[in-house]
């Protein structure tokens, strides 16, 4: 399952030499983190994936890794890198991050906390607070507690804050957002239950009768200082941005009305239903038997507006149509926490899923949120102005990330830079584009020596030395 691969990263590097001409140079190399060391030391895969099947598979595959390892499972490091006190990290959700040597990208070990400080693992997506340079973290827990929020000082050394959000649930959150003074937190309906799982039901489901709220809680604040608003139940696994406007928080993200990870018992099943709703073949039935529409599956740009004076919620459930779904935001990071104009997402317009069942990227889109596209009477939100770059035939991308000219004034000064694969001719490249000139050719494409497989998340990381 593509959730828990093994993570490899990918590096371009790009130099610009005497006379101006770039140099680039690819390199990859997996994280090995200590659960990919056991078994390579064994020179065979060992653990069993505790992920899919039934309750007693699960069950079952979590003794024997115990029994094995004596963990539950590997710890994955496979879904971004980030950057914090000039240190580069891997991370995945299961544990904590490797730290990554940028250069040769060799794993250095684990970023050890005391364990007085943080004993969990934290999100894929931590966030620099706006001003301070301090790093914004959470933790999720199948037991309690099962929601703690950290804040670790710009110099990366100590844990300023911590703070137990008092959760009655283990809920899914996979990213925070911040503004130039709060913490936002997305408290949604996709939940880990241990004890659903011991019964024999799913241990990560989508409780579509659940509730669902965002917590916009001071940055140094605790439990009882989060004001929450309740929106309706949807799944959110991405934040664009957020940002503060006269009384209210804006929250923008990547919307769905529910989880498209498989139930742990119907994996097959599920794919094979998911590639002919992408195929446009049939309407799409989960697990429960009710059916989706198209906005059930993928998600559309959304935006939340969130009054902390009055508590009242202006929420714009679909921003960008329904022509492409869209996932994977970036903007330019410069303005992470502040108003943004822009933002930048990949687009599926595949008719298929890839071998593991991810859907494929087959383009990308700009949006620009303070240009209207039109108002349709069918639509339920006005739509904003989009421009669309797409990729030939059977050509897919991931890992776009965008990177800001030195000399840049305009917030949109800069590239996207994404690695393509073309599944015609097996050739894997790396594809630039003005972000000014989005719709146009690109500026540049490198051609790769080797294949780059589909992945997560990409990021650009400046290199002082």
């Amino acid at each position: 399952m593509w959730v828990d691969g093994e993570g490899m990263l990918h590096a371009l590097y790009l130099n610009k030499e005497n006379g101006g001409k770039w140099k680039t140079f690819y390199k990859n190399k997996h994280v090995q983190t200590d659960s990919y060391n056991m078994e390579k030391d064994r020179n065979k895969p060992g653990f069993l994936p505790a992920i899919q099947g039934d309750s007693p598979t699960i069950l079952l595959s979590n003794l024997l890794n115990v029994l094995r390892f004596g963990v539950i499972d590997k710890y994955l490091s496979n879904t971004n890198v980030f950057e914090h006190a000039n240190k580069y990290y891997s991370i995945a959700e299961n544990h904590m991050p490797q730290e990554i040597d940028i250069h040769s990208l060799q794993t250095q070990g684990n970023w050890n906390f005391p364990s007085e400080s943080w004993n969990r693992p934290f999100t894929s997506h931590p966030k620099k607070a706006p001003g301070t340079g301090e790093l914004v973290i959470i933790g999720i827990d199948a037991k309690k507690p099962y929601f703690q929020l950290g804040v670790i000082s710009a110099d990366g050394k100590k844990m300023v804050h911590k703070a137990d959000l008092m959760f009655d649930r283990c809920a899914v959150c996979h990213e925070i957002g911040v503004t130039q003074r709060y913490n936002v937190i997305m408290n949604f309906p996709l939940t880990v239950d241990i004890s659903r799982l011991v019964l024999g039901g799913q241990l990560m489901k989508f409780e579509k009768d659940g509730y669902a709220r965002i917590g916009i809680m001071p940055r140094y604040g605790d439990a009882n200082s989060i004001k929450w608003f309740e929106v309706d139940p949807c799944c959110v696994f991405h934040i664009i941005n957020c940002f503060e406007h006269n009384d209210e928080v804006v929250v923008r993200a990547c919307r769905a009305h529910q989880s498209v990870i498989p139930g742990p018992s119907s994996s097959v099943n599920h794919l094979e239903k998911l590639s002919k709703w992408i195929k446009r073949e049939t309407s799409f039935i989960d697990d429960d038997s009710d059916e989706f529409t198209k906005e059930s599956i993928f998600s559309r740009v959304c935006e939340w507006r969130l009054n902390m004076k009055t508590g009242e919620i202006k929420e714009k459930k679909n921003l960008s149509g329904d022509e492409f779904a869209m996932e994977f935001p970036i903007i330019n990071e410069k303005l992470s926490g502040f108003r943004n104009k822009f933002a930048y997402l990949q687009v599926v317009e595949s008719t298929e899923l890839s071998a593991s069942g991810f859907a494929k990227f087959g383009g990308l889109v700009k949006l620009h949120f303070e240009e209207k596209k039109t108002f349709n009477m069918d639509e339920e939100d006005e739509l904003i102005k989009a421009g669309y770059h797409m990729f030939p035939k059977n050509t897919f991308c991931s890992g776009t990330s965008f990177v800001p000219k030195p000399e840049g004034i305009d917030e949109d000064d800069g590239w996207i830079i994404t690695f393509t694969h073309n599944e015609n001719e097996n050739i894997s490249q790396v594809c630039i584009i003005d972000a000014k000139k989005f719709t146009k050719e690109p500026v540049a494409i490198i051609t790769l020596s080797s294949r780059v497989p589909y992945g997560f998340h990409g990021a650009f990381m400046p290199l002082t030395s």
